[in-house]
């Protein structure tokens, strides 16, 4: 018994453990055994930190008059000022009505759609043409904005268009969808589901590749259908996952893309398809108002985080189930 006290308190000094007073040697300890480790890890830290912490800094332009010969800290403080500018401001609720009926509208289209398409792929049974559909769904993915946004403008053209082909057998007069306000929206939010949703379920068909195949088997015997195996097993199996991803949706949930957004704007769809992140473009970069641009794009930030904070905190008191 004497051998082994010794043993372990000669390992408790050889390895010091984490408290209140032994947390920096502990570290410098761990850093010695594994600095590999740490090594691998540095451009992802260096990324963060040049790109993510150090930009910050520049989040006070928000509550200056920024003037670029004077610098940032240099520009007279004017408070709250800009932010009262931008609630003020003639087109402030259409940028916001924009913003967040499209978000929310992909939200509700995009968001369940993968969800169904990976639960339809799991009960494909033919192994070729099952990986003929994940190939044909996920190359729309690695197709950039630009040429997607290229081929919408090409599909949707009044006279060459093959909507408005279509539109010809039938009879149909020529549209011309881009100009038309209204239809900016849907073809924002169809044409990002047809691009993602097959990569976007490539999650949920590895949490369903976890599913005890025992379970189903034992419902087969008990007669349940297809939908009462979803129903009752798969989708009960993968709760956690989509609410965790649901988490994060919402946490980006006013983050409409700036590329493909700004990208397919006409001066006809211009009042419904402005947003927050064209705004700030057009009055940061293109007015050169930085501390003006600069409080618009932290009122949508601060937005996202509400959001993510409530929805979690929600999340966890009814589900259990949270980001932490």
């Amino acid at each position: 018994m004497a051998v082994i006290n010794a043993s372990r308190r000669k390992a408790a000094g050889k390895f010091p453990q984490p408290g209140k007073n032994h947390f920096w040697p502990a570290l410098k300890h761990d850093l010695k055994r594994n600095y590999i480790l740490y090594i691998m890890i540095l451009p992802v830290v260096a990324y963060y930190i040049i790109f993510a912490y150090i930009p910050m800094y520049g989040v006070q332009l928000a509550f200056r008059d920024f003037m670029p010969k004077l610098g940032i800290t240099g520009s007279p403080w004017i408070g709250t000022e800009n932010f009262t500018r931008f609630f003020s401001s003639y087109n402030f609720k259409d940028i916001l009505r924009n913003t967040v009926q499209i978000s929310i509208f992909s939200l509700a289209v995009g968001f369940p759609i993968p969800i169904i398409f990976a639960l339809f792929l799991n009960y494909v049974r033919f192994g070729r043409l099952k990986k003929t559909i994940q190939m044909v769904s996920y190359a729309p993915y690695f197709i950039s904005t630009v040429v997607m946004c290229g081929m919408i403008v090409i599909f949707l053209a009044p006279d060459i268009g093959i909507f408005n082909l279509v539109r010809g057998w039938f009879d149909l007069p020529s549209i011309s969808f881009l100009a038309e306000p209204k239809m900016f929206k849907s073809i924002y939010v169809w044409s990002g589901v047809w691009q993602s949703a097959g990569w976007n379920s490539i999650i949920y068909i590895s949490a369903l590749s976890g599913v005890d195949y025992e379970m189903h088997e034992a419902a087969i015997i008990d007669g349940a259908t297809k939908l009462g195996r979803i129903w009752h097993i798969d989708l009960p199996s993968i709760r956690a996952t989509i609410i965790i991803l649901l988490i994060l949706q919402m946490g980006q949930l006013m983050n409409v893309g700036f590329e493909k957004t700004y990208l397919l704007q006409t001066p006809m769809n211009m009042s419904h398809s402005e947003v927050i992140a064209t705004y700030v473009y057009r009055v940061g970069l293109i007015n050169s108002d930085y501390g003006y641009s600069t409080a618009v794009g932290l009122f949508n930030s601060v937005i996202n985080i509400a959001l993510l904070l409530t929805v979690n905190k929600v999340s966890k008191q009814v589900s259990k189930t949270s980001l932490w």
